[in-house]
């Protein structure tokens, strides 16, 4: 007999350890399992076999069964989780969660499988003819002619109502039965695909150092720094040709639903059915199928969002995270991981190179890769040796001044339409969704807030509503102003909407395309729009940051960006860093081939030295410029934040348990640095205070914002604040995040 210990899919920290349990049938290190556990059956995954019988006076129960007929982890991944676990501070089941498809637990999906008929062996297909005709006769001709099984709904769509001529060919032994298992295949966008480029010279020299890198055999972290354009897609895909030379296999990450068909479209054209595609967008039987030809080695390349960082590929051989600096990187849901941290773990089980790429990385990337934490490898040139698209700012104070009050400055409307007449394409870039980002009293001020939430409702004139886009309630627009009951309501801010309205006026005989969350809420509707602008069904495309990065669109020659002060005025460390990065990004879809781009971007504040540098696609200096405030400041990558939030419906309460926290806390992170004999000061900040937006959807909202040093002792804080969360017993304690997305 043999015994098994498993790990119960209940994420609850009192069942957080191992059973034991006898194995009276086979299994597998990694397999999922049924199991008795108190008066129920839960579903469990195997750790550990062993022939020795537990220790322990307790009744010892068996395994059921085993779910699947192969393991859903292998030992990578059993060893990825123990680190989940560690770092992130999550029950091992929220760990192992991550690595299979969420509807495989409890059997919500499960294998398609078609029914098939073919001729029995020995039936004689000469006496078909000598048949009257029939239905029988016309099923049995085609299953004479095919070569392979035919699937009953195929015949039953040339032949109506032929169900019961079959199931007759089946019970007279003329025709054999068979259940096929199928895959369901993601939809993927139909661009053309061109024949395999040769590198120009800082290509070549980057894949070199990449295939050293892989030849070394040991986790490397790389930085590709290259401009928009620079080709690094192209590097990867050589990279990855080398690394599937050696029989290993490559992830590829890239951050946007929006992004994933274009770029699985370019990986398929390369490399075929070798590729498997993972997003969120997928329906659970195509998540669950492309999941299962990973995991039985039946692709060797997965290119997806966040999440695909933890397929199950064979033999890993490099993962590659494209864009690297963007924020849909971080989870927001326990266990809160960032998938570059998960991805150099994974790296360093495979002894494999992990490479960021982007034209505009993080800050403290790039400052990793400058204090040699990361090797460094640029990109100064496009791959055509074309300029970078020329860059012009307009004063929209100006503009205003000069009696233009369109969202539209002359310039920009210019060039549209010099764009548009030439038959090329132009993308116009709006931060927000929506037709205005909130209402106005003109006569005393007030906003019109959410009623549940501490945020103004936007305006979406489509639907004549105002809405949240927290919470997602949603009201008429008043006629009075709900404070004073004066009539002098204005809408604020500029939305996708509202761009789309004014295009409309100025151009009403031009093609459109507008992508924002709105527009896009159908499953393929990513994909589907993006295939009509790629294949010119539309000059101009409207959107929001999903259409800023990543895309590649040979006939785009303009870019507008509306209104680039929405992306300076966000109260967060971080601000420059995000605004410099996006304005860059949405800059480089133009003039991506042949043709040369332009790009206009309309401000209220054109001496801003973000916009500046954007302008002069000065990366470089704005790095300088932005590590030296970092470090003046202290803040990342210099120090980090945690961010403890409580949530509730007492206000009051929140706050006494705010400020408990933080004394306790506090009190006990000095006690650790000076039995280390470190000084309190490595303690930067410690506060109580409400969040910034203090109620979501009718809850409080209060946070402790710890602000601590790097230094020596910075792990060991972090694990006793854990250690002290779990221990308090506040059933209003929320979250707990280290350097999180957005302070909100």
């Amino acid at each position: 007999m043999k015994y098994a210990k498993v790990i119960v899919d209940i994420s609850v920290d009192s069942v957080d350890r191992l059973f034991s349990y006898a194995l009276p049938i086979e299994a597998h290190i990694g397999q999922r399992v049924l199991v008795p556990f108190g008066n129920r059956r839960v579903e469990g995954f195997i750790l550990e076999i062993s022939d020795e019988v537990p220790e322990g006076d307790f009744e010892l129960k068996s395994v059921i069964k085993v779910l699947e007929d192969y393991a859903a982890l292998d030992e990578s991944q059993i060893e990825l989780a123990h680190w989940l676990k560690n770092v992130y501070h999550c029950t091992m089941a929220q760990a192992l969660r991550q690595m299979i498809p969420a509807q495989l637990r409890g059997m919500r999906v499960k294998e398609k499988k078609i029914r098939t008929i073919s001729l029995s062996e020995d039936f004689d297909k000469s006496t078909i003819q000598s048949l009257r005709k029939s239905k029988k006769k016309e099923i049995l001709q085609l299953l004479a002619e095919a070569t392979i099984d035919v699937a009953v709904s195929d015949i039953v769509e040339l032949f109506p109502n032929s169900y019961a001529p079959i199931n007759e060919l089946i019970k007279e032994g003329i025709v054999v039965e068979r259940f096929v298992t199928v895959y369901r295949r993601p939809a993927r966008i139909a661009l053309q695909c061109v024949e395999k480029p040769v590198l120009n010279d800082e290509q070549e020299n980057a894949l070199q150092r990449i295939i050293q890198a892989v030849d070394e055999g040991k986790q490397k972290t790389i930085l590709l720094h290259g401009v928009t354009g620079s080709g690094k897609t192209e590097v990867y895909m050589h990279a990855i040709e080398y690394v599937l030379s050696k029989n290993k296999g490559a992830i590829v990450l890239v951050p946007e639903i929006s992004l994933t068909p274009q770029t699985v479209a370019r990986f398929t054209g390369r490399f075929g059915n070798s590729v498997a595609v993972l997003h969120s967008r997928l329906s659970a039987g195509e998540r669950f199928d492309e999941w299962r030809r990973i995991r039985l080695n039946q692709v060797s390349v997965v290119v997806g969002a966040r999440s695909a960082v933890f397929a199950p590929i064979n033999d890993l051989g490099i993962i590659v995270i494209d864009e690297e600096h963007e924020d849909s990187y971080s989870s927001e849901t326990p266990p809160r991981y960032t998938a570059s941290e998960v991805a150099q773990k994974r790296c360093a089980i495979a002894n494999a190179p992990l490479i960021l790429g982007s034209a505009t990385p993080k800050l403290t990337s790039y400052y990793y890769a400058k204090t040699g934490k990361y090797e460094l490898i640029e990109l100064e040139k496009r791959v055509n040796f074309m300029p970078l698209p020329h860059i012009s700012i307009v004063d929209m104070r100006k503009e205003f001044i000069l009696g233009n009050t369109s969202i539209f400055s002359g310039l920009l409307t210019e060039r549209l339409k010099e764009c548009i007449d030439a038959g090329e394409q132009a993308i116009l870039f709006v931060n927000r969704r929506g037709y205005s980002s909130f209402v106005m009293c003109r006569a005393c001020g007030e906003v019109i807030m959410c009623p549940d939430c501490d945020v103004s409702l936007t305006y979406h004139k489509s639907e004549n509503a105002l809405k949240c886009h927290y919470c997602g309630i949603e009201q008429r627009i008043p006629k009075n102003c709900p404070k004073c009951g004066k009539p002098y309501l204005k809408y604020m801010g500029i939305g996708t909407q509202q761009v789309q309205e004014e295009f409309e006026r100025l151009f009403p005989n031009t093609k459109f395309l507008r992508m924002d969350t709105d527009s896009t809420r159908g499953k393929n509707s990513h994909a589907n729009i993006l295939e009509a602008f790629a294949s010119k069904q539309a000059q101009v495309l409207i959107g929001t940051q999903m259409i800023a990065k990543g895309l590649d669109f040979p006939d785009v020659t303009l870019v507008g960006i509306v209104s680039a002060d929405s992306m300076l005025n966000i109260p967060d460390y971080r601000n420059t860093e995000r605004a410099f990065a996006l304005i860059t990004q949405v800059a480089g879809r133009a003039g991506r081939a042949e043709k040369p781009g332009s790009v206009v971007i309309q401000t209220n504040n054109p001496e801003n030295n973000v916009i500046k540098l954007a302008v002069r696609h000065d990366y470089k200096n704005f790095y300088e410029e932005a590590i030296h405030e970092r470090l003046q400041s202290l803040y990342p990558p210099f120090s980090l934040f945690v961010r403890v939030l409580f949530i509730g419906d007492e206000q009051e309460t929140l706050i006494q348990e705010s400020r408990k926290f933080a004394d306790d806390c506090y009190a006990m992170l000095c006690d650790i640095l000076k039995s280390n004999s470190a000084d309190c000061s490595e303690i930067l900040f410690m506060y109580a205070m409400p969040a910034p937006i203090k109620r979501i959807k009718e809850k409080y909202r209060q946070q402790v914002l710890i602000k601590l040093a790097r230094t020596k002792h910075t792990s060991k804080l972090i694990k006793a604040i854990y250690t002290y969360s779990d221990s308090c017993n506040s059933k209003h304690l929320y979250s707990i995040e280290i350097n999180p997305n957005d302070m909100l």
